[in-house]
């Protein structure tokens, strides 16, 4: 983990830094076993933790973090078409905020399957669009 990042991870309160690190855990999961990802750049963008592709033109970022509702969410490109797919796909499921982000409560499972898909499109998605 970059040190930027750690010491972001560092600085949140314990129950939301081990809902990120399951988040954080899932994305890494999700570039491993999706080959055309390939490497991910872990960084800092918007103040929050952020993951994408190493190569150009392969995905768009994925961001985790607190949100203003006092849970936690996963972001994707307000321009990109994802979390509006998703919303078809699955649409009573999650809690979505426009076509950014989904919010999820402290202590409620996680679809963890689900959550795979729309990150794996997520780091694909300009191939996918080409």
């Amino acid at each position: 983990m970059q040190e930027t990042v750690r010491v972001k991870f560092d600085g949140f309160d314990a129950e939301l830094r081990e809902h990120l690190l399951g988040l954080r855990e899932l994305i890494l999961k999700v570039a491993a076993e999706t080959p055309e990802i390939g490497e991910l750049i872990e960084t800092l963008k918007w103040g929050e933790p952020s993951y994408l592709p190493w190569k150009k033109n392969v995905g768009t970022t994925v961001r985790i973090g607190a949100s203003k509702l006092k849970d936690y969410a996963l972001f994707v490109h307000c321009q990109t078409t994802l979390i509006d797919d998703f919303r078809h796909m699955f649409p009573d499921e999650f809690y979505y905020e426009g076509n950014r982000g989904i919010h999820f409560e402290f202590g409620a499972p996680l679809d963890r399957e689900r959550l795979k898909l729309l990150i794996g499109n997520a780091l694909t998605y300009h191939l996918r669009k080409a």
